[in-house]
């Protein structure tokens, strides 16, 4: 049965510590997603499978920029062939998010963050659970270098989940996917009101710039001197300016800048 209705794909950003329950979180996303939904496949990019054919698997710093740079290349390919995409990976520095921020935004798709906040000691706890795959040095490592989320305002989580604390994901999930459903809807609604505005905006400057020229160039065909043909040029350049923003009518239009051309350049009626 379908629930959900997303009118287009999104990218998801998992942040927070090595053992922490992402990768556990981004199936169960998934399988929410996929059940509540058919229009979007999910993918989910995650780069201890890069490692798999990078480093063979392990954590080797000095190839880590390539994972990387292999990460982000896959999540932009995935939005682009209009997949959900959901990131999971530590994403522990500003400008690792950012990055992912930055393909959202050129590519025109929604952004989401989820912080998942399981403490130092619970994610020590649960690597050792699993045999360590991660050296706990590298866990303590990344946990001092964290970057908090206040700094930019873009960078608040929408979601902020303890996974130690939690029983039962599934509500949370449901809820919050709900939620990213009227983002999407919200969002949609705003762009095309902007892009409406736009296309507004850009009928009113030509009709603005059409009339002024038709005017000035009535006025230019009589004009004497050099000097009344600079007044004339430089009238206009500044009516445009100052009327810009204004969306005036056309007779409006016609009206102030003859009124104008003739209280200063005293040359009667136009």
């Amino acid at each position: 049965m379908i629930f959900l209705e997303f009118i287009n794909n999104f990218l998801i950003c998992l942040t927070g510590l090595p053992a922490s329950g992402k990768t556990t979180f981004a199936k169960l996303l998934k399988k929410n997603i996929m059940e509540q939904q058919n229009k979007f496949e999910v993918k989910i990019i995650d780069p201890d499978v890069i490692r798999s054919v990078v480093s063979e698997g392990a954590f080797d710093p000095e190839k880590e920029s390539l994972v990387r740079k292999q990460n982000l290349k896959d999540i932009e390919k995935n939005l682009k062939k209009k997949k959900i995409v959901i990131s999971d990976d530590i994403n522990y520095y500003t400008s690792m998010r950012h990055e992912l921020k930055q393909i959202s935004q050129k590519l025109g798709v929604c952004f989401f963050m989820i912080y998942i906040s399981t403490p130092l000691e619970i994610c020590l706890e649960w690597n050792e659970k699993r045999g360590k795959p991660i050296p706990n040095r590298v866990i303590l490592n990344i946990s001092e270098k964290f970057d908090t989320f206040e700094k930019y305002k873009w960078e608040t989580p929408n979601l902020i989940l303890d996974l130690s604390k939690v029983e039962n994901l599934d509500p949370i999930v449901r809820k919050f996917l709900d939620y990213i459903a009227q983002q999407l809807k919200l969002i949609s609604k705003k762009r095309k009101k902007e892009k409406s505005n736009k296309t507004t905006k850009k009928e009113y400057k030509e009709l603005l710039d059409s009339l002024t020229r038709s005017l000035a160039s009535d006025l230019l065909k009589t004009a004497v001197s050099k000097d009344q043909k600079k007044k004339i040029l430089k009238k206009r350049k500044e009516f445009l300016k100052e009327n810009l923003d204004k969306e005036l009518t056309k007779e409006e239009i016609k009206q102030k800048f003859r009124k104008i051309l003739n209280q200063t350049l005293n040359i009667g009626n136009i």
